[in-house]
């Protein structure tokens, strides 16, 4: 089933809030999408089997020298997707999304990792597949991409989020590119939900089966509900935490928050996780304001 009432009325809530208290905070917010980079870099790539840890990508970003030999595809694919994260941030708000900035942006991602496909779709005889699943042949990418931003573009009546988890889904299922084609279409989540006033989400390597399942949801049984609660509840996580920077509070991790309260902390974790309480993760830790 679609987005629920209830989730609806709290976004919608967070989002009244945020744009309230954000006025003259750009700077703050700022910094904590800067800090968020090396996570979201991360958490991408990992989805994608790098080896990477969310340390040694830290490191890489920051110039530094990482303990370990590490493949100058590693280096290149967190460096690119930096960069890449950066420019949706700053230029999501200028332009719809269209296949001539996702081409751009596809350019920016494989760029000095493999300069023959970067930048375009599946020509002929370029076949790819995502575990079982075979992707339309490449004759009819380039359709199957102007239909799918046509529907997104044109579709004034689904909630926003359904029609970002339906447009990720179909996007994955053409799988356009050779190669960087589930890094791309996280990307794009954020372009879009930038485009509605939103901040960015993660989606976490962690929570990757339910993702997963997501896709498989759809593939199996048109069902884009699983997709739509794995971005509304990464959304709901993403407002939580600038909203408690926003409003000034103490920053303390969960099992801090739970033990003052003498309540359990798998409980407390676990409401963090449904986010029925304004919990949120930093470098993989759950932290709450008070």
């Amino acid at each position: 089933m679609p987005t629920s009432n209830p989730t609806k009325q709290l976004i919608k809530a967070l989002k009244i809030k945020y744009d309230s208290l954000k006025k003259e905070k750009e700077s703050l917010l700022a910094l904590i999408d800067e800090a968020e980079i090396s996570e979201s870099v991360y958490n991408s790539n990992a989805i994608e089997n790098s080896t990477l840890t969310l340390k040694e990508t830290e490191k890489i970003l920051l110039e530094m020298e990482v303990s370990r030999d590490v493949s100058l595809r590693e280096v290149f694919e967190a460096k690119n997707l930096a960069r890449v994260i950066e420019y949706v941030r700053e230029k999501a708000q200028e332009e719809e999304l269209s296949e001539q900035n996702i081409l751009l942006l596809h350019q920016m991602l494989i760029s000095n990792i493999d300069e023959s496909i970067a930048g375009r779709f599946r020509k002929k005889g370029e076949y790819v597949r995502v575990g079982t699943h075979i992707a339309p042949a490449p004759e009819h990418v380039g359709r199957l991409i102007d239909e799918v931003l046509i529907e997104y573009t044109s579709d004034l009546d689904t909630y926003f989020s359904g029609k970002i988890a339906r447009f990720h889904l179909k996007f994955e299922t053409i799988h356009p590119f050779n190669d960087g084609n589930g890094r791309m279409g996280r990307l794009i989540i954020n372009y879009q939900l930038q485009r509605f006033g939103f901040p960015g989400i993660i989606i976490r390597d962690k929570e990757k089966k339910i993702y997963y399942k997501a896709f498989q949801d759809y593939r199996d049984q048109n069902k884009l509900s699983t997709m739509e609660r794995v971005i509304n509840l990464a959304l709901i996580e993403s407002l939580h935490k600038r909203l408690a920077y926003l409003e000034g509070l103490t920053i303390i991790p969960l099992v801090e928050y739970a033990q003052e309260l003498e309540k359990s902390v798998h409980a407390t974790l676990n409401a963090a996780r449904r986010q029925t309480i304004p919990a949120f993760r930093e470098k993989g830790i759950w932290k709450i304001g008070k």
